[in-house]
């Protein structure tokens, strides 16, 4: 598993929140759903989106945005528009003085807006939680991130808008899995572009010991690893692998390591039912004590605290 899978197994879209927008000016809509994660990708006509801080955005046919919650932003004709409607926390859509939208703005399956031959038309997927593995990835990211359409050409997006009001068997998991392989598109370009700011640990990835070294403790937590063990299976001395990963990581593998266990286990307690001493197994502790003692000393809290507070 490398940085982007790892992305799969934190903000994996399950039941996302997905519609297809369609507006007439004049339109605007506040989001203060809190969601972690929303991909917007425009198919006819332009949008703005206008965050809370920073510059608004345009998005045309073909652009993609990300915008990192939990704050608030605006989505509308104009970069100046006052709000009409607002979307809160699970979707739910509302005037701006709280009554329901719901019904009168409901214009098909996955479909909402307030003219059915709008002439602009966005594509929203919402992720409804997200999880401790992908934060250092997500974490590089900006709060709004744009990619332009002459930047990016993704098969998926038309696939998506083709696919989002359809009623069949199984949608919600077609769904959710093509939101899934949207973002992580979208990822990998917005890290490839020209001059891109890509994190060591992401470009480390390429590094041909490094590399292996990475996806070698993430596949595999609950091995025994030590740097000796890591550095035979790397093809390299133990001297060479500390060195070289502490220089394009920016940490010592064991403290990478521990890092990845801990936010395997904080995934595992919020996302699963089971103990803390399966859970400790798993992510490669000997005991619940020593999990416990690891996630408490990191984090503050006990793994029962923090399933409790989840």
């Amino acid at each position: 598993m490398d940085a982007l899978a790892g992305l799969l197994d934190g903000p994996r879209a399950k039941g996302a929140f997905l519609l297809r927008m369609i507006m007439e000016p004049p339109w605007s809509v506040r989001i203060e759903d809190r969601a972690p994660l929303c991909l917007m990708c425009v198919t006819d006509g332009e949008a703005w989106i206008v965050p809370d801080r920073g510059e608004p955005v345009l998005l045309r046919p073909g652009d993609i945005a990300i915008a990192r919650g939990p704050e608030p932003y605006t989505v509308a004709d104009a970069p100046d528009a006052p709000p009409r409607a607002t979307i809160g926390p699970g979707g739910v859509c509302t005037t701006l003085s709280g009554e329901p939208l719901a019904e009168s703005m409901h214009l098909g399956v996955r479909t909402w807006g307030n003219a059915l031959d709008g002439s602009s038309t966005v594509l929203v997927g919402t992720y409804q939680l997200d999880g401790e593995v992908s934060h250092r990835l997500l974490d590089a990211l900006p709060p709004l991130l744009h990619l332009p359409a002459d930047v990016w050409r993704c098969p998926l997006m038309p696939f998506l808008d083709e696919e989002i009001s359809r009623d069949e068997p199984g949608q919600s998991v077609v769904l959710d899995r093509v939101l899934d392989l949207l973002l992580i598109a979208a990822v990998r370009a917005w890290f490839s572009r020209p001059g891109a700011q890509a994190p060591a640990w992401y470009r480390a990835m390429a590094d041909p010991v490094v590399g292996r070294a990475l996806r070698l403790l993430e596949n595999d937590p609950a091995h025994p690893w030590t740097v000796a063990s890591l550095a035979a299976k790397a093809g390299v001395s133990r001297a060479g692998l500390a060195r070289r990963f502490a220089e394009l990581v920016g940490e010592p593998p064991m403290a990478y390591l521990t890092g990845w266990r801990l936010a395997r286990a904080a995934d595992l307690l919020r996302e699963t039912d089971a103990t803390v001493e399966s859970v400790a197994r798993q992510v490669g502790y000997s005991s619940a004590f020593a999990l416990s003692a690891a996630f408490k000393r990191v984090r503050g809290v006990s793994p029962q605290e923090y399933r409790r507070r989840e």
